[in-house]
């Protein structure tokens, strides 16, 4: 059992395979707001910071650091999380205690967990130690993290969220959350109207006794004053769960921050689940919107307290047999057990049937369990669709078959030679891409399983695409001459498709097991490939034309050196290329870019050659 006096204490793992249990509290992180000179406003407190650069937080986080803002589902913003929550366990962690922590639970089963801000603080050390457990070792799989917060504040903005959801973490949190707390739903109103002193004094009371600051800050709150916060809660909680209804909202005003992972919504009749994050705003909204009427209210201090009662009383919720007691229940029950099931997960959220917002939460509910659909069912529906696009890949293949003797299919589709296979082969291209996108939105989304960029099917199809499909990409990009508009294909040009491939293609050895001995790169080939197995080889060969010609112009002595060092390393890489077999026999056509550069190369060396030695004789 660790020491309390370092924010966290933890358990457990003292057998091989056991599992740790860490928990944290947030009295530190109150106690520093608490122990101010005065109580500042929820935008100092509360503001999000950005996870970028030099700073402390990019350092500790560094894959979200890393994630690349997203400006086609948002406003582009970078990763942030809120400041008091940071600035706690960005201190905890540089603690030998904590420190230490991570070395006897490295490698181990970890369940974080924590209260009000506490649960905050346990998120960040989920993610931290999701972050260096898939960066320290590639050939290892991450062990299982579970966080599991209660009466949690919101940590971050929707850029954390997408963020967790790309790096495939959103199933190891949890959010467990009553439907009086203000706390969970209290960073939805704009920072600068949150109520810094009772949030601190809530989170100070849990404290055994009454230390002289939690004396000063946890005042009782009024009735009246307890009601205006929840309608202020309310109002701004309901202005999110209305943007979300939007396909596109020209503004987004409020808070920045948004949920991720999982959110259970208790109440004294159980507990309903959502792992839709469109969802849980909305039964965040309709659980808190249809409580009792304000003056049977619990105060603010005991809905922010309760978790350990109904944690106690859910497996007794489970053991109970019962029935929706809406009105239309009957009719619920004949027409569908599901919609009944729905009945019973809104009573169990604390949403009975004269509560208005019933009809807006059953729809949540059900959306939420469409798009909660099972990822292996997903997955299997997936290997049908690919299935029924295999034609468009025969087609493709069929294409570059018939171009293979002449000049290739590469320059055959980059000059639209035979103007109907041309047409017909870049419809086969579209609809590859659209299929590949729809895969990687899934996987993104987490509709698809954890490992699905490891097995070994998959990875398979998405390399054979890759090195199919992306030199028609690349002759795309030069046909329309965006390489002088953007820049070079493979820095500006590539779909993130790609890149990605690439990484699943990079780290298949690792997950492939340790004896395995059979990929491409430890046998030799006794006849060229069927595909050339650098997808960009032909980015590479239209940059070495283009610095070929402009060699032959080149006056400054240190500009030509650098180009023609150039060349010959890109000489020398597909040398080795086709020496070895990988590339594809359509490389070596007579009319192929490649083998003209060749012949271009030998040219130009040749007149270097008579050229060095006509200075030599002089």
């Amino acid at each position: 059992m660790g020491a309390a006096s370092s924010g966290f204490l933890h358990s457990g793992g003292d057998v091989d395979g056991g599992t740790v249990y860490v928990a944290f509290s947030g009295v530190q992180a109150a106690l520093s707001v608490a122990g101010a000179s005065a109580v500042t406003s929820g935008a100092d407190v509360f503001a999000p910071v950005e996870l970028r650069g030099d700073a402390a937080g990019a350092r500790v986080f560094p894959q979200l650091a890393a994630a690349e803002p997203d400006a086609g589902a948002g406003d582009g913003d970078s990763v942030a999380v809120q400041a008091l929550a940071l600035r706690c366990f960005v201190k905890l962690c540089g603690s030998p205690e904590f420190q230490m922590l991570l070395n006897q639970i490295k490698g181990k089963e970890v369940v974080f967990t924590g209260h009000s801000l506490g649960g905050a603080i346990a998120a960040l050390a989920a993610l931290h130690y999701l972050c260096i457990s898939s960066s320290s070792s590639a050939s290892a799989p991450v062990p299982p993290v579970l966080c599991v917060t209660f009466g949690s504040p919101l940590l971050g903005n929707e850029a954390l969220s997408r963020a967790i959801l790309r790096e495939r973490w959103g199933g190891s949190f949890c959010h467990v959350v009553s439907q009086h707390d203000v706390v969970p739903r209290l960073l939805f109103c704009p920072l600068d109207a949150v109520p810094v002193r009772i949030i601190v004094g809530m989170q100070l009371q849990q404290r055994l006794g009454c230390t002289r600051h939690a004396c000063a800050v946890s005042v009782r709150v009024a009735e009246s004053e307890q009601e205006a916060l929840r309608q202020l809660i309310q109002a701004h909680i309901r202005s999110v769960a209305m943007e979300q209804k939007l396909a596109a909202p020209e503004t987004r005003g409020g808070s920045p921050y948004r949920p991720f992972g999982t959110y259970v919504l208790c109440s004294l009749d159980g507990a309903a689940c959502v792992d839709s994050l469109t969802a849980a705003v909305q039964m965040l909204y309709a659980t808190f919107a249809a409580r009792c009427v304000p003056g049977s209210v619990t105060s603010l201090e005991a809905a922010h307290s309760c978790y350990g009662d109904l944690v106690l009383k859910m497996p007794q919720q489970l053991l109970f047999k019962r029935r929706p007691h809406t009105i239309d229940a009957p009719v619920m029950v004949f027409n569908s057990n599901y919609d009944a099931g729905i009945s019973l997960a809104l009573e169990a959220s604390g949403i009975h049937g004269e509560a208005t917002e019933g009809t807006t939460a059953r729809h949540w509910l059900k959306a939420s369990k469409r798009a909660g659909r099972s990822p292996s069912l997903n997955c299997a529906g997936l290997s049908t669709r690919l299935g029924k696009i295999t034609p468009s890949r025969a087609q493709i293949e069929w294409y570059k078959a018939s171009f293979d003797a002449d000049m290739g299919y590469y320059d055959a589709f980059k000059l639209q030679r035979s103007t109907k296979k041309f047409h017909h082969a870049n419809m086969c291209r579209h609809k590859l891409a659209q299929f590949w996108d729809g895969v990687l939105s899934m996987l993104d989304n987490s509709q698809l399983p954890h490992d699905f960029h490891r097995r070994a099917k998959w990875v398979n199809a998405a390399r054979f695409y890759q090195l199919l499909v992306e030199p028609l990409d690349i002759a795309d990009y030069h046909r329309n001459n965006l390489h002088r508009t953007r820049g070079s294909y493979i820095s500006h040009g590539r779909e993130r498709r790609y890149e990605l491939f690439d990484k699943w293609w990079k780290e298949r050895d690792a997950f492939a097991g340790k004896g395995d001995t059979s990929t491409t790169a430890n046998r030799s080939r006794s006849k060229y490939a069927g595909l050339t197995q650098d997808p960009c080889f032909w980015a590479r060969v239209e940059e070495a034309r283009e610095l070929t010609e402009r060699v032959k112009v080149e006056h400054d002595v240190a500009s030509l050196a650098m180009k023609l060092g150039s060349l010959r390393e890109f000489e020398h890489y597909s040398g080795e290329l086709v020496e070895s077999k990988e590339v594809s026999i359509d490389v070596l056509a007579p009319q192929s870019s490649y083998t003209l550069w060749v012949e271009e190369w030998k040219e130009l060396k040749l007149k270097d050659e008579i050229k060095t030695a006509s200075l030599f004789q002089l």
